[in-house]
């Protein structure tokens, strides 16, 4: 790697961990350059505008945690073993988050929903891909009979990203793991007796 691929790369993930910490809006030129222990001008020299450093570290931290789940998925052989995967990664995210702030999927979401379309857009994105991933998994669940044929894949990803992400939320808001803990709990009941029908 040249230098100057190297700085912009450090640039991308110090400048990931601020953003999702503190905000595209509240995160400033001052706030970067403190980080990055850059000028304006070696930014710039990188970057277009604040904006796009934003989608790229955005991109970045997505693509950290899509990392650690593939990694959790790829050990394991049948569908629900790899949904119960998931749920053991998002575990790991409230004390170990992908990058600090925590989910960087669910801060931009929130952030970006009116007020910066592009980065809204972007964050759409990848919860696109988020939704595709586990409904291939259930999808081929289905086909290997691991699954109920009758289980409706979009309802069951809707189910658990929402569970899930909503109980980052408030396990960082209270500063309270019991909250994520309480929501994987449940799902994995839910995976159990609602996908496969066992009541075991």
């Amino acid at each position: 790697m040249s230098k100057a691929s190297d700085t912009r790369a450090k640039i991308i993930q110090q400048a990931a961990g601020l953003f999702n910490q503190q905000g595209y809006a509240g995160s400033s030129m001052s706030d970067i350059m403190r980080v990055t222990g850059l000028q304006k001008g070696g930014i710039y020299n990188h970057f277009n505008s604040k904006e796009e450093l934003a989608l790229e570290a955005f991109d970045f931290a997505v693509q950290l945690s899509s990392k650690k789940f593939l990694q959790a998925v790829r050990g394991k052989q049948t569908a629900v073993e790899k949904l119960q995967a998931i749920l053991w990664v998002y575990q790991q995210f409230i004390d170990d988050p992908p990058v600090p702030g925590g989910c960087p999927l669910l801060n931009t979401a929130v952030e970006s929903d009116d007020a910066y379309p592009v980065l809204r857009d972007r964050a759409q994105q990848a919860m696109t891909s988020w939704r595709n991933l586990i409904i291939r998994l259930i999808n081929k669940g289905i086909v290997k009979g691991e699954i109920r044929v009758d289980v409706e894949t979009d309802t069951v990803a809707t189910i658990l990203i929402a569970t899930l992400e909503g109980s980052v939320m408030m396990s960082k808001l209270y500063g309270d793991a019991v909250y994520m803990e309480r929501a994987i709990a449940h799902l994995n009941h839910y995976i159990i007796s609602e996908l496969t029908g066992s009541k075991g």
